[in-house]
């Protein structure tokens, strides 16, 4: 019997980023909720999007700091990013 995974819910927004190269709006979507995170090694994964430009520096420039609609901040580091494309992967913790 296979098992069902559940499913985490996605937490949307409009927040602001902080890295080498840029500080500015842009919008996220964080795959499970952000205030469940500790200190540690847990992670939770989401997306940033804004224009290709700076999702392509984002990416290069490899973290920084993401600021939620709430003011949390916290710490992303990217994962991943298309040629072209104005989304860029990330990580986040605490």
């Amino acid at each position: 019997m296979a098992r069902i995974r559940k499913q985490l819910p996605a937490h949307l927004g409009a927040g602001r980023l902080r890295c080498r190269s840029f500080k500015g709006a842009v919008d996220y979507e964080i795959i499970g909720e952000p205030t469940t995170l500790r200190p540690g090694p847990a992670r939770l994964r989401g997306s940033l999007t804004s224009t290709p430009e700076v999702a392509e520096q984002a990416f290069r420039d490899g973290d920084g700091e993401l600021t939620l609609e709430s003011g949390e901040t916290y710490r992303i580091t990217m994962l991943g990013h298309s040629t072209g494309s104005g989304v860029a992967y990330f990580e986040m913790r605490v």
